[in-house]
């Protein structure tokens, strides 16, 4: 079983408009309501893949409530904590190239008492879980800490910890040593403080990551594919994506964890899964997650020797 900890989950409006044209009246050709949050689309993913998993989500007010009704239809099991603030609403414009506009809200607040009993949920919740996946930015009210408590706290009950989080809540977790990190190329660059601009240089800011304490780096570089740094070794994929079959790369990234936990969550073949599941979603409308049939491993590519002179197509800036 994979848990999934979402502290601002949200629902997730997509429409898919033929383009964007600031101040005018636009007409969607497509729309559609998902679950939304990092950890959330995780546990999506999981659960269309045929595994258990279980989602741990603060919730408020009538969209919390849709939001773990929609995630019951999907086979998610949710354990939620009601708080007084209402579950925030995103808004994704998709124009027919994938070019995504996102507009995210801020969410509610927690109190220190909704904090507390959050993350006692967690830790009751985590036992027989071999992942814990702890995804998203954190709501007002938590500590950048927050997250390294959360770690701690698993550790403790023996599950691993997959971390997809930026700015100060990731260097505060990682001297917890979480098991993984899942960092795109632009949250990488702001933890190491430098612009990243080729493989190599990406390769040296996860092994930067990884002396801080993650115990491996899963770097999401967009059309570039991913990056995997561990203990055992390096290695790098790329999947093929038609321009032309892109959808919406939202949860991309998500999905993209899922399969890597999935499938074990270490060595080529859990990067050759985060690949096919990443490449999957992003053919899909919205943030749908992939099922086994829409994977396509023969668009995969891997290799345990990256190419340190590699240039990004989108170099990244902390």
């Amino acid at each position: 079983m994979i848990l999934t900890v979402t502290p601002n989950p949200s629902l997730d409006r997509t429409y898919e408009v033929p383009s964007l044209a600031r101040g005018a009246v636009l007409r969607a050709t497509g729309d559609r309501v998902d679950p939304g949050g990092k950890g959330v689309n995780v546990s999506r993913a999981v659960a269309a893949a045929g595994h258990r998993t279980t989602a741990v989500l603060p919730l408020g007010g009538a969209p919390g409530a849709l939001l773990a009704e929609l995630l019951g239809a999907q086979g998610v099991d949710v354990t939620a904590i009601s708080i007084s603030g209402q579950t925030r609403s995103n808004i994704s414009l998709v124009e027919p190239d994938g070019t995504l506009t996102k507009i995210n809200a801020p969410g509610p607040e927690l109190t220190p008492t909704e904090s507390a009993l959050l993350l006692g949920t967690v830790h009751g919740c985590s036992g027989g879980a071999r992942w814990i996946a702890c995804c998203g930015s954190l709501p007002r009210g938590l500590e950048p800490r927050w997250y390294a408590d959360l770690v701690a706290r698993a550790h403790e009950g023996g599950a691993r910890v997959a971390l997809d989080t930026s700015g100060p809540a990731l260097l505060a977790a990682l001297p917890g040593r979480p098991d993984v990190v899942k960092p795109n190329a632009a949250e990488l660059a702001a933890a190491v403080g430098r612009p990243l601009s080729t493989l190599g240089e990406v390769l040296d800011a996860a092994q930067e990551l990884r002396s801080l304490g993650a115990g491996a780096v899963l770097a999401s570089l967009g059309a570039d594919g991913q990056l995997l740094v561990e203990e055992d070794g390096v290695h790098y994929g790329t999947a093929r994506v038609p321009a032309d079959r892109v959808r919406s790369n939202v949860g991309a990234g998500d999905a993209a964890l899922a399969g890597f936990l999935v499938a074990g969550g270490a060595g080529p073949t859990a990067l050759a899964s985060a690949l096919a599941h990443g490449a999957a979603a992003v053919r899909l409308p919205g943030s749908a997650m992939p099922t086994p049939a829409d994977l396509d491993p023969e668009a995969i590519r891997t290799t345990r020797d990256p190419l340190p002179d590699l240039l990004l197509s989108e170099p990244a800036t902390p």
